[in-house]
């Protein structure tokens, strides 16, 4: 059977929970209340089913709001979308976990997660305080937790019932495959930031061969300028093929075989990320041969976000 070269509507299985993640996904980190709501309903109407929360955010119920109101208006059913929210790095202890699970649920108005994640790899001191630091201004971990410590604590809300699939954030394939190795429930995603200047081709390939899910953040690279957006790479080939370059850059993340998250703010931003298609083969090809490397967020080295304000 030849796959279709249309990605709006590619799904993609997890190898746990019997669910299938929507390729392209709207990512929820938006700073106002009233855009988070309005940009998640055009989101919803543009076509999107796959939408990606995190307590971090602090805006979980304003989505939550958002989705029904949606669904109601679009008279689409609660299984027909796909929600993930994340666990914060002060939430890492064993006991904390299910608590703030619970929390994410209760905000977000839902009564089931589609996918939990492990925000970071990093635990912070536990406690209400999303952004503990010293009398320094450093972040204060917490050294009496391990990553796999609270991985047990996820796998616990899988084979509860509490959340169909698990998986990780903002981690390396060193902090994954020991992890992997000793998980009861393997992760099924992992999100990272990805694009053609951050590739990250070897845990993508790691991904690949285990089974787990690629799902790319800021494949647009943020945003920022100068950036992939653009890459006179990039801006050849959508002239050449009649795309915008964020329409490249988003059909490159599901073509190399992962799904993205991308965060349109308003209804004609998100019709125009939406509609991706398979690239032809030398544009690919092109994309790949890009030389320039550059991360653009550093929470994969401290588990601090660098573009969430913090909290005071």
């Amino acid at each position: 059977m030849i796959e279709s070269s249309d990605f709006r509507s590619k799904r993609i299985v997890l190898n746990h929970g019997g669910s299938r993640m929507p390729a392209v996904g709207f990512g929820t980190l938006i700073a106002d209340a009233i855009m988070t709501t309005s940009a998640t309903r055009d989101a919803l109407a543009a076509g999107y089913r796959h939408f990606d929360c995190a307590e971090r955010y602090r805006n979980e119920r304003e989505v939550g709001e958002a989705l029904r109101a949606g669904l109601a208006a679009e008279g689409i059913e609660r299984e027909e979308i796909f929600v993930t929210t994340k666990l914060w790095n002060s939430n890492h202890r064993p006991e904390r976990v299910e608590r703030a699970f619970e929390a994410s649920l209760k905000r977000l108005g839902l009564d089931y997660l589609d996918l939990y994640l492990i925000h970071t790899p990093f635990a912070f001191q536990p406690g209400d305080e999303q952004d503990p630091r010293d009398e320094n201004g450093d972040v204060i971990y917490d050294k009496g937790v391990t990553l796999l410590d609270t991985w047990r604590a996820m796998e616990d809300l899988v084979e509860h019932g509490r959340c169909r699939s698990i998986g990780l954030s903002d981690i390396s394939l060193n902090e994954l495959r020991p992890l992997y190795e000793s998980a009861r429930v393997k992760p099924a995603v992992v999100q990272v930031e990805a694009h053609p200047y951050l590739p990250e081709t070897e845990l993508l390939e790691f991904c690949k061969e285990k089974g787990v899910v690629f799902l790319a953040f800021a494949p647009l690279g943020h945003g920022i300028r100068p950036g992939p957006l653009e890459d006179p790479v990039i801006s050849q080939i959508g002239a050449r093929i009649g795309k915008t370059p964020a329409q490249v850059l988003l059909a490159w993340a599901v073509q190399r075989g992962g799904a993205l998250l991308t965060t349109p703010k308003t209804a004609a931003r998100a019709r125009e990320n939406f509609d991706i298609s398979a690239l032809p083969a030398d544009a690919f090809d092109e994309i790949n041969r890009i030389q320039t490397k550059q991360r653009f967020n550093e929470v994969v080295k401290t588990g601090s976000p660098g573009f969430i304000p913090r909290s005071r």
